[in-house]
């Protein structure tokens, strides 16, 4: 029987170096605790900003808690086109070529050159419980969802093994009203191909040419 991994949506947010942080809310000042999240160590400051892109603005924009090295805006492929600017998706921290946007607070405004991610699908968990669901840090895999009348199969969720991190499969709003239905919806990693997410675009390719595996 394969382990059940919560499923929870991440709204648009974003999390900031103190640097570009004291820019917008002043020199000196500290992120205040608002509540915490599911990742131990993580939270959700009372502090907001306001996000605007060349087509569109995003208000009241969370920043999570604590500090990181670099700033970066985590939103959703709408979200982007509403901004007017590209949705490139990547793995957390892995910015480099990204589109920037401008970030405004009671204090000030900055110009990001890059940052704006579309965060890939991923599932947080520990050792043991990869060692449970026979997969390794940073695997591609496969998710199937519970979820009522709406359930759908998930490719290419990346796995991210730590020992401080809590089993969670995190997915942003477009993805998560793709199945919406359960209050606390959750999901399984299913033994697709081997467990080889590349070999759903060739199986996909075959199917087109006519030729049929099963």
């Amino acid at each position: 029987m394969g382990v059940a991994i919560p499923i929870e949506t991440s709204a648009r947010h974003i999390h900031m170096c103190r640097a570009d942080f004291e820019t917008l809310f002043g020199e000196g000042k500290e992120l205040t605790f608002k509540a915490e999240l599911s990742q131990p160590g993580q939270y959700v400051s009372e502090e907001r900003i306001t996000v605007q892109g060349p087509k569109g603005t995003f208000e009241n924009v969370a920043i999570l808690g604590p500090f990181r090295n670099e700033t970066q805006l985590e939103i959703s492929v709408t979200d982007c086109r509403k901004l007017g600017i590209p949705g490139v998706i990547r793995q957390s921290g892995d910015t480099a070529g990204t589109p920037g946007c401008t970030l405004i607070g009671p204090n000030g405004s900055l110009t990001l050159d890059h940052g704006v991610i579309v965060a890939k699908r991923h599932i947080h968990m520990t050792p043991l419980q990869a060692l449970q669901m026979n997969v390794q840090d940073n695997d591609n895999v496969f998710v199937i969802t519970n979820s009522f009348e709406r359930s759908l199969i998930f490719a290419d969720v990346i796995v991210r093994v730590h020992p401080n991190f809590a089993l969670a499969m995190h997915v942003d709003t477009d993805e998560a009203n793709a199945f919406a239905g359960m209050e606390n919806p959750t999901g399984v990693i299913l033994k697709l191909f081997g467990g080889q997410t590349y070999n759903l675009q060739k199986w996909a390719e075959e199917l087109q040419n006519g030729i049929n595996r099963l």
